[in-house]
């Protein structure tokens, strides 16, 4: 039996999602709930753009 993910929460999609990482169908229905005014990086695919991914995830779990 399929899940309705119209009628979950952000946060009851996303602990879904957690649980069921091989559900393709209801990541897309997460990310389609994306913010469209979130932040939005765009970094190199080289040794230092990954760099730079690490220092904004890690103040982000920081809370800076």
């Amino acid at each position: 039996m399929k899940s309705n993910f119209e009628t979950m929460s952000k946060a009851e999609l996303r602990a879904y999602v957690l649980e069921h990482k091989e559900d393709k169908e209801a990541l897309r229905a997460l990310m389609s709930r994306r913010d469209p005014n979130a932040i939005k990086y765009n970094f190199p695919n080289t040794q230092e753009g990954r760099e730079q991914i690490k220092e904004v995830i890690k103040r982000k779990i920081e809370g800076s």
